[in-house]
């Protein structure tokens, strides 16, 4: 079921938010990649199937968690990217 999906981007997001208060970044980015996986196969499911009206309430409730998490999960890694672009501060652009 499609809500299957959504409950399962928003445990990844709630575990990527637990990885960002421990200051586990390779944790941050391995739920990032399982939230990223989650949500291609529910665009692809969702082209199959429609969510019944009767979980669309339950979505928005876990999309809104979801973003909630995401907020903090911003303001927790924005010191660690200031840090982080510090340290290449004055040095020359790379061209890729």
């Amino acid at each position: 079921m499609l809500i299957d999906y959504y409950k399962a981007i928003e445990d990844s997001s709630r575990k990527m938010l637990e990885a960002a208060q421990a200051k586990d970044w390779d944790g941050v980015v391995r739920y990032e990649g399982a939230c990223a996986v989650l949500i291609e196969e529910l665009r692809f499911k969702s082209q199959e199937c429609e969510l019944p009206p009767e979980h669309r309430k339950e979505k928005t409730v876990i999309m809104q968690r979801i973003l909630r998490n995401d907020a903090q999960i911003r303001c927790l890694a924005e010191p660690w990217l200031a840090q982080f672009e510090h340290m290449f501060e004055g040095q020359p652009q790379m061209m890729h």
